[in-house]
């Protein structure tokens, strides 16, 4: 028997509940994977308070790593005993799972599960931002609105590797030291001279904002865009913006957003995920820490993400 978190309606933390469940055989194009690690997203809190709709009951969780146990008909690409991951594939809260083959990528020896599952999935959207959303190159100079979350962690210091000059803002002045450590100058969202600081680094505006707050931040960035920069609106967690596209237009800013999977598929999967470990191994993530907590504890891990107190970029450990 398999041990799955499950909702049965949505909420606060205390809906997520362990039962016990028969997995199964994976039918055909599936493959059944033990999981070793499952990855803790900020989807998965929206889809717990049902602002991300799945049919109830349901199985948070879109992230995980682990070990194949068995292919269903007409899988070939993987067999029981490979290593491998996914980053958005629904029901990822269990110890094993039924998972469509298409949706793995392997893993190379030298990157761990339980890598795989915290940085995959985060990673893998910093890259939508640095490759598909704006192709980051050395000179440009990047604003990254929520630079202390996940995604922006990851981005921040893959942008500064690239040759960006990084302005990383974070929310609050206990997060300020590990925005300073992945950014070329950091500084607070509550800061009322923010823009101002902003325009003394950037006088033209900055070439691109990565914006990963939404509402509560796309004015700022609307104001430090320089004209002809772009917009890449990465998640919103205060709420999506009502931005005046006329007036941004009139500037020539482009305005580009979209989910990671629209813009990490088919061929391009194993370009993302090549950079992304690539990354991984010239030690550009070393610092940021990891915040494991075990499978039991899921309702303390979602309580901790909507109180933004995690310390470190969340996994779960069976």
């Amino acid at each position: 028997m398999a041990k799955i978190i499950q909702m049965r309606s949505p909420g606060d933390p205390s809906v997520l509940e362990i039962v016990q469940a028969e997995i199964g055989a994976p039918g055909p194009g599936q493959v059944r994977l033990v999981q070793d690690a499952i990855g803790i997203n900020a989807v998965d809190g929206l889809v717990r308070k049902g602002l991300y709709p799945m049919a109830l009951p349901a199985v948070p969780g879109f992230e995980a790593a682990g070990v194949v146990d068995a292919v269903g008909q007409g899988v070939t690409a993987f067999a029981p005993g490979d290593r491998a991951a996914y980053f958005f594939a629904q029901g990822a809260y269990a110890t094993v799972a039924l998972v469509p083959a298409s949706a793995l990528v392997p893993l190379p020896d030298d990157v761990d599960v339980t890598t795989a599952a915290t940085i995959l999935a985060k990673g893998l959207t910093a890259w939508m931002g640095l490759r598909a959303l704006y192709d980051l190159n050395a000179g440009d100079t990047a604003l990254v609105l929520g630079a202390s979350g996940g995604v922006g962690s990851l981005l921040s210091r893959w942008a500064k590797a690239l040759g960006g000059a990084v302005i990383g803002v974070a929310g609050s002045l206990d997060k300020l030291d590990k925005v300073q450590a992945g950014a070329t100058h950091a500084l607070l969202a509550s800061d009322p001279q923010a823009a101002a600081r902003i325009h003394e680094i950037a006088p033209a505006g900055v070439d691109v904002v990565y914006d990963l707050i939404g509402q509560a931040t796309f004015n700022l960035a609307a104001d430090v865009v320089r004209d002809g920069g772009v917009i890449a609106t990465i998640g919103a967690a205060s709420g999506q913006p009502k931005p005046s596209t006329q007036a941004l237009a009139r500037r020539g800013v482009q305005i580009r957003g979209g989910g990671t999977p629209q813009h990490v598929r088919g061929p391009t999967v194993a370009v993302a995920t090549g950079e992304l470990w690539a990354a991984h191994r010239a030690g550009l993530f070393d610092d940021l820490e990891t915040a494991r907590y075990p499978f039991d504890a899921i309702a303390r891990a979602h309580a901790d993400m909507d109180a933004r107190r995690m310390i470190g970029l969340p996994v779960l450990i069976p």
